[in-house]
């Protein structure tokens, strides 16, 4: 289970990736970029088939981001997501989320053996205050099961 400490780590950092974003306002890349903003979070799109997203520069890989990118969450399709989690691992990424359907079993059991901070089947959405709409009846519903992190 993830713990408060792992979420606190992701977050303290101060630039965070977000690997996936789409510009479909209805994807999790878009709304999960838009709501870290909101909280003034320096926010790095990554995605390789855009330049730009929301008026920043959209990088096309990991190894080109800003040597002090810490944290990335991973929001892509299945399909993508062993890849660009290898990638994460191989540039040192010390915080990796790897958003609530994006994992792979692959993922899964690296972050088992893996000493870095890697948070899977979670969604990230429910962990940033104040947390909204059906996040927030997700987030009541795990604290009611003892499944939210302490």
């Amino acid at each position: 289970m993830v713990s408060k400490s792992q979420i606190d780590s992701f977050f303290e950092s101060d630039y965070i990736a977000v690997a996936g974003v789409s510009r479909n306002e209805k994807k999790f890349g878009n709304i999960i970029y838009k709501e870290l903003k909101k909280l003034g979070k320096n926010v790095i799109p990554v995605n390789p088939n855009m330049e730009k997203f929301d008026n920043e520069k959209c990088y096309t890989s990991l190894d080109a981001l800003p040597l002090n990118t810490k944290s990335i969450v991973i929001v892509t399709g299945k399909e993508h997501s062993d890849g660009i989690f290898k990638e994460a691992l191989a540039s040192g990424f010390q915080n990796i989320w790897v958003q609530q359907t994006s994992e792979t079993d692959y993922i899964i059991t690296k972050a088992k053996q893996s000493d870095s901070n890697i948070i899977c089947k979670q969604c990230l959405l429910m962990y940033l205050e104040p947390v909204k709409g059906i996040h927030n009846f997700h987030k009541s519903i795990n604290k009611l099961f003892g499944k939210y992190p302490k």
